[in-house]
């Protein structure tokens, strides 16, 4: 499978292009600055520059995804940006980003969303921008006609990952979880039909990931 993953210089996303190239998958990656490149290379992807925030679904977007099977959503506007490259990067970005894979046949697409997105006014003030945006990137993904996953982690951590986790629509509390666990899970949901139009959290946990997967 070809797969594109966007903000393929972050933190999670490197494990999962890893990973994703390790199970024989074709990655392409994209990034926003030319000095990212040579990480997304380095990882065994090919690296693509394209600005989601600027560049059209038309053009370089659209380019970006033409020939691949799946997405996933793996880019943001960071925790030191205003609210307003919230509402560019985390909705507008992967709206964008929605929109080409429509268009350019990639019937696949995984988000990368956050705990506390379908409930953003019940979180802390300063989060809801954040998780307000990922909510309606949510929601523009389930309006689609993609075969679409969207997968809401806890607290991202970067200690090493366990191979085990919680998963459940609603998990009914907070906490953490290993960035690389959520690639992991990424990686076996993007191989699990079970997966498919289907919202869940993912946290820390005891259960095997694909035990834990085919459990939704």
């Amino acid at each position: 499978m070809k797969v594109l993953v966007a903000g393929a210089q972050g933190k999670t996303a490197r494990h999962l292009v890893r990973m994703l190239v390790g199970n024989g998958h074709e990655v392409r990656g994209l990034v926003r600055r030319e000095e990212q490149l040579p990480d997304v290379e380095a990882d065994g992807a090919e690296a693509v520059l394209v600005d989601l925030e600027t560049e059209e679904v038309d053009g370089a977007i659209g380019e970006a995804v033409a020939g691949c099977d799946a997405v996933v959503f793996a880019a943001g506007a960071g925790p030191g940006s205003g609210n307003a490259r919230k509402e560019t990067m985390d909705f507008g970005g992967a709206a964008k980003l929605v929109e080409a894979a429509e268009k350019n046949g990639a019937g696949r697409y995984l988000m990368l969303s956050s705990m506390g997105a379908g409930d953003p006014e019940d979180r802390d003030e300063a989060m809801r921008p954040y998780l307000r945006a990922k909510g309606r990137a949510d929601g523009r993904l389930r309006e689609s006609g993609l075969d679409w996953t969207v997968i809401r982690p806890g607290r991202l951590t970067d200690e090493d990952g366990t191979g085990r986790i919680d998963a459940a629509g609603s998990l009914g509390r907070y906490g953490e979880i290993p960035r690389e666990d959520v690639a992991a899970t990424f990686a076996a949901a993007l191989e699990s039909p079970n997966t498919s139009g289907k919202t869940f959290e993912i946290l820390a946990g005891e259960r095997p990931i694909r035990e834990a997967l085919e459990g939704l």
